[in-house]
Order: C-alpha cells, then structure tokens, then sequence
C-alpha cells in the first residue's frame, strides 16, 4: 500500500500535498458540523453518530496519505 501511495504521489509534489491538506481541513469540518448538528437537532443524534464516525474514518486516511506525501 505505501508504494502504491508513492507512486501515485511523488515525494515533495507540492500540488498534491496541498490538495490532500485541503481534503483533511474539509474532513475536520465536516465532523465539526455534523456535531454541531447532533447538538441542535437531538432527533438525529444516532445518525449523526453514523455519519461522524465514517467522517472519522475518512479523516485518519486522509492524515495517513498527508504523512506519505510530505
């Protein structure tokens, strides 16, 4: 897996690193908003419960492949 994410982007390709930068700022607000939304609306607290820990997910892949890249 490593090599794969190397090999589709390069070592110090800056385009990429603040593309993935950009998509891991975009991740950590989304689980700000969907908290946020949990908060106003309790009606939706076990579905946004669902959508956080899927944009958890998503945000610790995105911080693994910012790793790889920088």
């Amino acid at each position: 897996m490593m090599q794969r994410v190397k090999k589709i982007f390069p070592k110090g390709c800056l385009w990429h690193r603040r593309k993935i930068g950009t998509v891991k700022k975009e991740s950590r607000e989304t689980k700000h908003f969907i908290r946020m939304i949990a908060i106003a609306v309790p009606e939706l607290k076990s579905e946004s419960q669902k959508l956080w820990k899927e944009a958890k997910e998503l945000n610790l892949i995105f911080n693994s492949i910012y790793r790889k890249v920088t």
